[in-house]
């Protein structure tokens, strides 16, 4: 690793991995080992948590395609070492989250793929990517799971301030970035065609009425937890890093 550039992303754009079935394997123990300790950073590191996230689906068999993979992680992580993220002080008290879907990424089950991210007061606090446990045959129901992940993290957010002895009166306020997904939830013509999601579609509608949260739409261009959904090209990553709160300690900006 000491002789190799700095990359600008830790996954190529339009990446996809799986098993082939004549694919070289790849060192079993080295690479548990690499992706292991990647886990691991990725609890201060939401850029690399999409990509940490695939590659982890390959502990039981990993290839060399697989292994390159973790090897270009690392040396994006090269490029930033002192990259961490950065709590301002907020003006207002605001819970936002963002949450998104890719339908069908997974070329093997083709599960979408969720991310969210959370906002507390303007400082970014929790983020997921996360393959979801069922097949969805539209990116409206996909993204409608998505949303569902996001409510119940904020709601839990909002349960841990209360612990600590802060009341959060405001609704919380939850972004997508599919206009059908918000209008399954609002709109009860949808009902027949989604019968299958209905749990989701009715808990969501339920925190909205009980003035828990909104339910907004955001441009696609804007929506920070396409990060956690699928590699991204070099722009628009390093856009969504800033918006995460993302900083280099060591930079002399």
């Amino acid at each position: 690793m000491l002789g190799t550039q700095p990359e600008g992303t830790p996954m190529e754009e339009g990446c996809h991995l799986h098993i082939k079935i004549k694919g070289v394997p790849a060192n079993s123990e080295r690479y548990r080992r690499l992706v292991g300790k990647l886990i691991y950073l990725t609890h201060t590191r939401p850029d690399i948590s999409y990509a940490v996230g695939i590659v982890s689906q390959f502990m039981h068999q990993p290839q060399e395609e697989h292994m390159e993979v973790v090897y270009r992680i690392l040396s994006y992580l090269k490029l930033d070492p002192g990259r961490g993220i950065f709590f301002k002080k907020g003006t207002t008290r605001n819970i936002e989250i963002y949450t998104d879907a890719d339908h069908a990424r997974d070329r093997e089950t083709r599960r979408s793929i969720s991310g969210y991210c959370t906002y507390v007061w303007g400082n970014l606090v929790t983020w997921r990517s996360k393959k979801q446990t069922v097949v969805s045959p539209s990116s409206a129901e996909a993204e409608l799971r998505a949303i569902n992940k996001g409510v119940c993290e904020g709601m839990w957010i909002i349960i841990l301030l209360k612990e600590l002895g802060i009341q959060h009166e405001e609704p919380m306020n939850l972004w997508c970035d599919n206009k059908t997904s918000i209008e399954m939830v609002k709109n009860p013509i949808y009902h027949d065609q989604t019968k299958h999601v209905d749990i989701d579609r009715h808990f969501i509608k339920e925190k909205i009425e009980v003035g828990i949260m909104t339910l907004s739409h955001i441009r696609s261009e804007e929506q920070i937890a396409d990060i956690l959904t699928k590699p991204l090209g070099r722009t628009k990553f390093e856009r969504f890093c800033g918006k995460l709160g993302l900083l280099d300690i060591y930079s002399s900006a």
